[in-house]
């Protein structure tokens, strides 16, 4: 489209670019309506609509934890340690959802032989593109815009993978189908004895207490009216960074393992377990939080654990699941939970009020607050 010097033929050529930029389709990942809006800020670069459109499709395609993942030098470091530790010359790396190509051009300063950088989100793969060549390692990085269950060897990687990378797990290491989409990249896109990176996570759960996370997610009042009906809505709290510092969660015991993860030989069986959290002092319990640890190669691992170094400047958010009443907990308290995922979710029940060791002056006994439900026992599947 010609461009005008006019300022109202100007208005109307970019009018028209955002019409057609909002009856594209989306199933192409939003390049093309990406495509007409840059034009049409190229042209009007204080086009109200077009600025308004092109930050909804950022959005709706390019999820924002892109930006804090990429600015958490602990990450950063833990993954460049690994893949120094890991890749070796000559290797052919898979790189499975590369984002903006940061693990890909750490595996290529690496020395590995070619990365093959697999990003299934098209706008996010284009820019991976620009990024690798502004980097100078466009021939050393190959972007595959593609699912990595689409991969076919021999027509989109030349040969299977010595070692295959990826960060594609959340704050419960299952959120982004990494298990799935591992099994299927060890079994057909990598050689026989592949390292992964990561090679294994867990996950844990331990007892908190926070008065402040309880007042931001179950306000108990406003202005003088009781809100406590409106509480249930809010059983599993999805705590930010931001939220975890200002709300400061107190570990009140040690966090107990729940499932332990193989990336390397990713399993997708269902798992259920059922186990004690233990008190190991007094205070308030809140709220059940899950952490985990990821170990990208020995020796060196990554997690969001309460009261690690990472807590406090790491990327990932937790996720908290609260009591429905809060509860005193002394040394040797027990709550009983059952945790249970099906390999691409997760989730938690509390179902035993926290038993307490009292001493009476002879010998320990067991004491609870009330008689309980019947509680749910299972095993571990595993």
């Amino acid at each position: 489209m010609p461009l005008s010097h006019d300022p109202e033929q100007t208005k109307q050529q970019a009018d028209t670019l955002v019409s057609l930029a909002q009856n594209a389709p989306l199933g192409d990942g939003g390049q093309e309506a990406s495509r007409l809006l840059s034009q049409a800020l190229e042209i009007d670069p204080q086009h109200h609509e077009a600025q308004l459109l092109r930050e909804q499709l950022f959005q709706m395609f390019v999820p924002r934890w892109h930006f804090p993942m990429l600015a958490d030098k602990t990450r950063n470091t833990a993954y460049a340690k690994a893949i120094a530790a890991k890749v070796k010359p000559g290797d052919i790396v898979l790189d499975i959802g590369s984002g903006a190509g940061l693990t890909a051009m750490l595996a290529a300063r690496a020395g590995a032989k070619h990365v093959y950088a697999c990003e299934q989100q098209p706008l996010i793969a284009e820019a991976a593109k620009r990024v690798i060549a502004a980097n100078g390692l466009s021939d050393k990085i190959t972007v595959i815009s593609k699912w990595s269950h689409n991969i076919v060897v021999g027509e989109d990687i030349p040969e299977r993978a010595d070692v295959v990378l990826s960060e594609i797990v959340d704050s419960n290491l299952l959120g982004e189908g990494a298990l799935a989409t591992l099994a299927h990249a060890m079994a057909t896109l990598a050689k026989p004895g592949a390292r992964a990176i990561p090679e294994s996570g867990t996950v844990r759960a331990q007892l908190v207490e926070s008065d402040k996370l309880v007042n931001l997610w179950r306000p108990q009042e406003a202005e003088g009216f009781d809100l406590s009906a409106f509480h249930h809505f809010a059983s599993v709290a999805q705590v930010t960074p931001n939220d975890f510092t200002a709300c400061g969660l107190r570990p009140l015991g040690p966090a107990t393992d729940l499932f332990q993860f193989d990336f390397a030989n990713p399993s997708i069986d269902a798992d259920r377990i059922t186990t004690e959290l233990m008190s190991a002092g007094s205070g308030t319990i809140h709220a059940v939080c899950l952490s985990f640890e990821m170990v990208l190669a020995p020796g060196i691992s990554v997690t969001n654990g309460l009261g690690t170094e990472d807590d406090t400047d790491g990327h990932w958010g937790r996720t908290a699941y609260l009591l429905d009443r809060a509860v005193p907990a002394h040394k040797g308290a027990r709550l009983t939970i059952t945790a249970q995922h099906d390999a691409t979710k997760l989730s938690v029940s509390i179902h035993e009020r926290p038993a307490m060791i009292v001493n009476n002056g002879t010998s320990p006994t067991l004491q609870t607050g009330w008689t309980p439900a019947p509680a749910i026992r299972a095993h571990s599947a595993g």
